[in-house]
Formats: C-alpha cells, sequence, structure tokens
C-alpha cells in the first residue's frame, strides 16, 4: 500500500500545505503534482460531481507522486459511504463537514478505523484499489493503514463551537478547520463570514485547538496571508482552489481585452 505522506509530516511535527480542486480531472492532479509545491491535494467532493471512477482515478494520479497525498472533503449525507469509497480509491485521508456535536465526530472516527478490537471502528475489509483489489484486502498492513487516516473536522456550525471543549478532547483524529460561512449561517448572520464577530470565533478555534493538542488548519488564498495564522502557532494550510485562480486569471484579463476590442 502507498504510503500516506500526510500522515509522516504529522507524525514528524513537520507543517504541510495543500490545495483544493473542484476538477474532477486527474490531469489537474498531475499538474499540480508535477509542481513539487504541495504535501497533498485537496478534492472538493462536497461541492464539485464525482463518480466512483473518478475517485479511482484521482487515487492513481496521486500515486504518480511519492512525496504527494491526497485528501476528500465529504458531505454530511452518505458520509460514511463516501469516506469509505474514497479511501478504498486510493485518496487516505477524510475532512468532515457538518458535524454539530462530539457524537457525530465520534461517529465519523469509527467510519474510518478498522473493525478491530483496538481502533473501535466500523471500516469492515475490502478489495478495492488501494490493497491491489486482491492483494491485501483485510490484511495486517491495511488495518494499520486506516490507523493512519488523517481525519479532520470542519469546526463550522454553531453546535460545534458550543461543543468544542469536548469534540477537541476526542482521541483518534488529527486537526480541525473553522469555517467562517458556515458558521455565520448556523447563528442566523448568513453572508457574515468576515465579520469581526465570527473572525474571533476562528481565533477562539484555533487557540483552543492548540492547547488540546489538535492541529488546527486554515484555508488561504495565497500564502502571503499566512503570517498572523504563524503567529498564533498554526502550521498547516490549504491555498487556493483550482477554479477560483481560473477566474480571476480571467478577471484580471477583462480590461486588457475591452481595451484591445475597442482600438481593433
Amino acid at each position: 500500500m502507498k504510503k500516506n505522506r500526510l500522515r509522516e509530516l504529522l507524525t514528524e511535527g513537520r507543517a504541510t500545505f495543500g490545495t483544493r480542486v473542484l476538477t474532477p480531472w486527474p490531469g489537474i492532479i498531475e499538474v499540480i503534482g508535477h509542481s513539487g509545491a504541495f504535501d497533498y491535494i485537496e478534492y472538493l467532493g462536497e461541492n464539485s460531481p464525482f463518480s466512483l471512477e473518478t475517485l479511482d482515478n484521482i487515487g492513481r494520479a496521486i500515486e504518480l507522486f511519492p512525496n504527494m497525498s491526497a485528501m476528500i472533503k465529504v458531505e454530511e449525507q452518505t458520509r460514511g459511504f463516501i469516506a469509505t469509497r474514497a479511501i478504498g480509491a486510493g485518496i487516505p485521508n477524510i475532512l468532515f463537514t457538518d458535524c454539530r456535536s462530539a457524537d457525530d465526530v465520534r461517529e465519523c472516527i469509527r467510519l474510518v478505523r478498522a473493525e478491530t478490537p483496538i481502533s473501535g471502528g466500523t471500516h469492515g475489509s475490502n478489495n478495492r484499489r488501494n490493497v491491489g483489489y486482491v492483494m491485501e484486502g483485510g490484511s495486517e498492513a491495511w488495518a494499520r493503514a486506516m490507523d493512519d487516516v488523517v481525519i479532520a473536522f470542519m469546526i463550522e456550525k454553531k453546535g460545534a463551537v458550543e461543543n468544542l471543549e469536548e469534540i477537541l478532547s476526542i482521541e483518534g483524529y488529527d486537526m480541525v478547520q473553522f469555517g467562517p460561512n458556515d458558521y455565520a449561517i448556523s447563528i442566523g448572520k448568513p453572508g457574515q463570514g468576515k465579520t469581526e464577530e465570527v473572525q474571533q470565533t476562528q481565533k477562539y478555534v484555533i487557540e483552543q485547538a492548540l492547547k488540546k493538542g489538535k492541529a488546527p488548519r486554515v484555508e488561504l488564498d495565497s500564502i502571503e496571508q499566512a503570517k498572523p495564522y504563524i503567529e498564533m502557532g498554526v502550521r498547516h494550510f490549504c491555498i487556493g482552489i483550482d477554479l477560483r485562480v481560473i477566474y480571476r486569471w480571467c478577471q484580471s484579463q477583462t480590461e486588457v481585452i475591452k481595451e484591445l476590442r475597442n482600438s481593433i
């Protein structure tokens, strides 16, 4: 089974840098991999259309780059199905959305971990890509790999913030990330994710995560925005989204094209 680069970096106590993709074409993964810039890609499965074959092809593309791993962002509904199929496809790290309580978090962890007496999960043997289909299904190596899956949670609901201390005290997962837009909606203030009130809540989540030994991760549009978070103690960042990069480049050409059009 392929090594999980993100797990290795977390175990070594090193900073991590990822980037997000909405485009399910595996060629995008290859282009990112050839750059050598990122430790992992996060596939935004919550927001992108995909099939099970898509997940397999993302897994194949990731395996071209030994020093790059992958994560999938999983929506609330059918999250157990999507998470286990993504892991089986070769996407070895999971970001769960929409948890509101400590029990929600515990259930997500169980969905990922192997169903052994020690791991206490519900994830059983299967013959999928990550085990070579017929070679390592249900093996000891597979069970260890399920324990090595990096599990992250979005703290983006009012309930999750209210139950933050209990959630951060749970063993068996690695990272948390604040979601300002969903949080603003959940407190009855849609569209106010950038307000001082919401940003102070993000600061609170980061500070509490650091105290409890959970790694806070922050999404940024560019690495230049990282400095204040680094000063807070954040060492894990996910930078940019493929379609937003394309959109902003197109926007940057608007005036140039307008001027050229008028001059012809």
